[in-house]
């Protein structure tokens, strides 16, 4: 099966929730497709490009996107809240006619989940004080990470990364990793 994918200028991660509005042709009829379906879509951050118009140049790994509500916007357009899935590999593409971009991917493990380590304190602190914020708290991720896995990938879509420094992060299989780089891009913005 041929998975569309949708570039963005953010990168999801898995557990974590994000609104869309969608306008344009290509994202409208795959949403109804995916819909219809019962089947999500690809999201994958954008490297080089723009969200509209010619496909763009985006990362090889991304996440899935589940569909988890659709409303009709006050402007008529179509807004979409998606919950971000599996994180794949992307291993071939095509792009159609329509600018939409289909993909062979492959499916990455995570490995067994870990509760949150002492050491880590400070960064679930840091995303409780994240969950106060209106916006973090409309997308309802404000409970508390009582794994490693929600703590460093909602800490991880969160914080103000560049889109290459989320994809790194969204690349490591391992969370305990993913918590270090988190931290370690901390101490980087600290030192700015």
């Amino acid at each position: 099966m041929r998975y569309p994918l949708f570039p963005l200028n953010t990168v999801l991660f898995p557990g974590c929730l994000l609104d869309l509005q969608v306008f344009e042709a290509r994202y409208l009829d795959m949403v109804s497709a995916c819909m219809r379906r019962g089947e999500g879509f690809g999201v994958v951050g954008i490297l080089d490009g723009e969200e509209v118009g010619v496909a763009a140049g985006h990362a090889q790994v991304g996440c899935e996107a589940l569909i988890r509500d659709f409303q009709q916007r006050p402007n008529g357009l179509l807004g979409i809240r998606v919950e971000g899935g599996r994180r794949f590999r992307v291993e071939q593409t095509s792009v159609q006619a329509d600018q939409l971009v289909l993909a062979d991917v492959v499916w990455l493990d995570d490995p067994a989940d870990e509760p949150v380590l002492d050491e880590h304190v400070d960064l679930a602190a840091l995303l409780a004080a994240l969950a106060e914020h209106p916006l973090v708290a409309g997308l309802a991720m404000g409970s508390a990470a009582d794994s490693q896995q929600v703590l460093a990938n909602r800490l991880a879509y969160l914080l103000p990364f560049s889109i290459q420094q989320k994809v790194d992060l969204l690349e490591q299989d391992s969370p305990l990793v993913r918590l270090d780089c988190i931290q370690a891009l901390l101490d980087e913005l600290q030192g700015a």
